[in-house]
């Protein structure tokens, strides 16, 4: 038995659809780490013990399974700079994978418990959201204050590159059941990087009528601490190099048939934009202006139906 194999037996012990499950990530992540494309530590953090080192590795293993079909480029070094790089025409497309860890919600969220109700911690998912993509994007950008350079400095990634961050939002799930889209019914990934809140109706106070409709302007979300966190990082000019965000909720289990949805948000200020179709993903979102202030957010083709 494999080393990977092993791994994944202790963690996802049992038969049945179980079994079939486990069988096809494993599958997954052998198959990455034979390709060539995965670092020198894949195998050993993938199989450290370390949930968070798991998730972090089997995410880099299930983007590389969505990616199959699509012409990769050499570089360098694997393990040098991004987790991916890809050939699209003329251009290079990077992608970074990361998968936040679950630090703040509420366990009764994570573990569903019997006769249990609990509500959505959608502002601490959120912020799980904010941060992995801060995270990433200061990977490329370089730190704001200047101290620590980036993807771009060091000449890893070039002006002229194409740029997406694949965050894999599987370790903030309701139990078995996907959790990529918040609030406003728009995916995490959207509300972290364009000012859109909760959807709320308007009504006269007098008339006790309906006078307007629509999502809450939101700016910023706030930390249990009380300060206040951007969420419109793609209206920032700084994150003009980030093309999209590439939002998953991959486990592996789509195997047996379970949902693992995936969104793709676009960034209307890239220098390098993203293609439309160009990932397969459930639906892709973008903002088109709408007047000389305004943009409209909306599903990509939502105006053709």
């Amino acid at each position: 038995m494999s080393r990977i194999a092993r791994c994944l037996e202790l963690r996802y012990p049992g038969d049945g659809r179980r079994a079939v499950a486990r069988e096809a990530l494993q599958r997954v992540c052998e198959d990455f780490l034979a390709s060539g494309l995965a670092d020198s530590k894949f195998e050993v953090e993938l199989t450290s013990g370390s949930n968070g080192k798991f998730w972090s590795c089997a995410s880099e293993a299930l983007i590389f399974e969505r990616l199959r079909g699509k012409t990769f480029a050499s570089r360098a070094s694997i393990g040098s700079g991004p987790d991916f790089l890809l050939a699209l025409g003329s251009k290079r497309l990077w992608i970074e994978v990361t998968c936040p860890e679950p630090t703040g919600v509420p366990p009764d969220w994570l573990q569903i418990q019997t006769n249990a109700v609990t509500s959505l911690p959608h502002e601490a998912i959120l912020l799980r959201w904010t941060s992995a993509i801060a995270a990433k994007a200061d990977g490329l950008l370089g730190s704001s204050d200047g101290r620590k350079p980036g993807y771009l400095q060091a000449g890893l990634v070039s002006q002229d590159d194409i740029y997406v961050i694949a965050v894999n939002g599987c370790q903030m799930r309701h139990g078995p059941f996907p959790s990529l889209n918040g609030i406003s019914q728009f995916p995490y990934a959207a509300e972290a990087v364009f000012p859109i809140g909760p959807y709320q109706i308007h009504i006269d106070r007098q008339s006790l009528k309906t006078v307007g409709r629509g999502h809450q302007h939101r700016l910023t979300i706030k930390k249990p601490n009380g300060s206040a966190v951007p969420t419109h990082a793609f209206l920032d000019p700084r994150n003009q190099m980030i093309s999209a965000i590439w939002a998953v909720d991959f486990t592996g289990i789509g195997a047996i048939g379970n949902p693992e949805p995936s969104a793709l948000v676009h960034n209307p200020n890239a220098l390098n934009p993203l293609p439309r179709g160009f990932l397969s993903v459930d639906h892709e979102y973008e903002a088109t202006p709408l007047g000389d202030e305004e943009l409209l957010f909306q599903r990509v083709g939502a105006h053709e139906e």
